[in-house]
């Protein structure tokens, strides 16, 4: 595997969906535009984003109701309305007030605007059609056509339509074929179109896109639906086991997901067809692939179906090495990201020094003490990414916020004593200065990539964080108020010329 990054270099995370603008959500209009720009000058070389999938029950884009999809939400509506398919009425009528993402509002508002805009839509239009026919996104229009009618899940569905290769299936595609199922074609269409338009702008930029994927796939999603067989249900299609991950730091009952596991030795029976497949789209998508618990690649954690925590569940092998031999031999070398984290032991290592991917470290969890600590920077190889945090984690001040005075000094004596071993020098006193020295030692550290949430180079609080693992509500709501300043590209663009990056 070739190296993933050329140089030395720096990059920001923020979603989508946590772009300012009018409608109550981030999109792929102007403002994503605008944000390409500042990352642009502050000499930022990559953007980093969540999933970009359409999101299910939670509004966890880790949880889509098909992997390769894209959020509607995301669609521009302006874009829309200078297509001809939107008023100044109904563009009025989308406009929120600034704040968190409302995802019940809009799932009550934004699907009957973008109907109206379906129904203007010229359905023999050539690239459409093409779109269609193409097939990629049929399973997806199908199973959205009978979940918008049925709800739930494909359990939820009628007898005849729990199969996706059933004659009632394709006979209720007739049906709806010119409503329901073009209407979620059209939104494929429209999001992927507005999509590859923003990619070219970026990467015209000099700025690459590093997309990010989940390992799993939600139960109630098209992805089960069309290939019950590659996944470990029983003959009334329900999970028999879940996926999870046992207590940890983060939780004393662990994490449990909930999504269905593979049945990776059917799968390794076809091929990996899916997965070279799912990994070639995303390829197409991103100029590199972070993809999210790798470790469960190589073992996995399985809880059985129906219990009520983590806490019980074992470990069992995945695909290891034989996966991404196949990737590489049908695609070659696809860029690549492990997320590397949570609870590890050498058979993990082991794989993602086979497959040449970067791993990742994480700033937030290098101090505790330990000299060891493989999170401090003056630890970290050249091979990885640095993080300040994730989505998952606290933004630097949040965390700092919340120590005790006396932990906060502690914090700081240990702060300064790495910063000496990397030769950094920057006085810091109160905790948004320790928050932002933390920023600027990640981005010094020897790392190839280092890589700060948007959060973290604007030194916010916890009430930007995006996400608190093992809670099912507040979380993915934030939002910017505003494009950065000129002032925060200054403070980029001074770390990056500082650190060679």
């Amino acid at each position: 595997m070739k190296n993933v990054f050329e140089s030395r270099a720096a990059g920001v995370l923020c979603h989508v969906s946590s772009l300012w603008g009018e409608y109550g959500i981030g999109s792929l209009g102007k403002e994503a535009y605008e944000f390409a720009d500042f990352l642009k000058s502050a000499r930022v070389k990559y953007w980093q984003i969540l999933p970009l999938v359409q999101t299910g029950y939670g509004d966890s884009p880790y949880q889509s109701v098909c992997c390769s999809s894209g959020n509607p939400y995301f669609i521009d509506l302006e874009t829309l309305a200078s297509e001809g398919l939107l008023t100044e009425d109904e563009l009025e009528s989308c406009r929120k007030p600034a704040g968190k993402v409302d995802y019940a509002s809009l799932y009550n508002t934004r699907y009957a605007v973008l109907k109206l805009a379906f129904d203007r839509f010229d359905k023999t239009d050539e690239q459409f059609k093409t779109f269609v026919e193409n097939g990629e996104f049929d399973d997806y229009a199908l199973f959205m056509s009978l979940k918008s009618r049925y709800g739930g899940t494909f359990n939820n569905f009628p007898e005849g339509y729990k199969n996706f290769e059933s004659d009632d299936v394709q006979k209720f595609k007739a049906q709806v074929y010119q409503t329901d199922y073009l209407f979620w074609q059209f939104l494929q269409f429209e999001f992927f179109k507005q999509w590859k338009k923003l990619k070219d702008y970026v990467n015209s930029l000099g700025i690459k896109i590093i997309g990010d994927i989940p390992l799993y796939v939600a139960y109630g999603s098209a992805d089960v639906w069309a290939h019950p067989k590659l996944f470990q249900l029983d003959e009334d299609l329900k999970p028999v086991k879940v996926a999870g991950v046992p207590p940890d730091y983060f939780s004393a009952t662990g994490q449990l997901w909930g999504n269905p596991l593979y049945d990776w030795q059917a799968m390794e029976q076809d091929g990996y067809v899916w997965w070279v497949d799912r990994i070639r789209k995303a390829a197409s998508l991103y100029d590199v692939v972070r993809l999210d618990h790798f470790r469960g690649l190589d073992k996995y954690y399985a809880v059985p179906a129906g219990a009520e925590t983590a806490a019980v569940g074992e470990w069992e092998n995945g695909p290891k090495a034989k996966l991404f031999l196949k990737i590489r031999e049908i695609l070659g070398d696809v860029p690549m990201i492990a997320e590397d984290l949570g609870i590890l032991d050498g058979g993990v290592e082991k794989l993602r020094l086979a497959a040449g991917f970067p791993g990742m470290k994480i700033a937030l969890f290098a101090f505790n003490g330990d000299e060891s600590n493989a999170y401090l920077p003056h630890n970290m190889e050249e091979n990885c990414v640095a993080y300040t945090g994730t989505h998952d984690n606290a933004t630097c001040l949040g965390l700092i916020n919340r120590m005790s005075d006396e932990q906060f000094k502690v914090f700081k004596k240990r702060l300064r004593a790495e910063m000496r071993k990397t030769g950094l020098v920057l006085p810091f006193a109160t905790r948004e200065e320790a928050a932002s020295a933390l920023v600027a030692l990640t981005i010094s550290s020897p790392a190839a990539l280092a890589v700060v949430p948007i959060q973290d180079l604007l030194v916010l609080g916890d009430e930007a964080r995006m996400n608190v693992p093992s809670t099912t509500s507040g979380n993915w709501q934030f939002r910017l108020s505003r494009r950065p300043s000129r002032y925060h590209a200054a403070v980029m663009r001074r770390m990056i010329k500082d650190f060679n990056r």
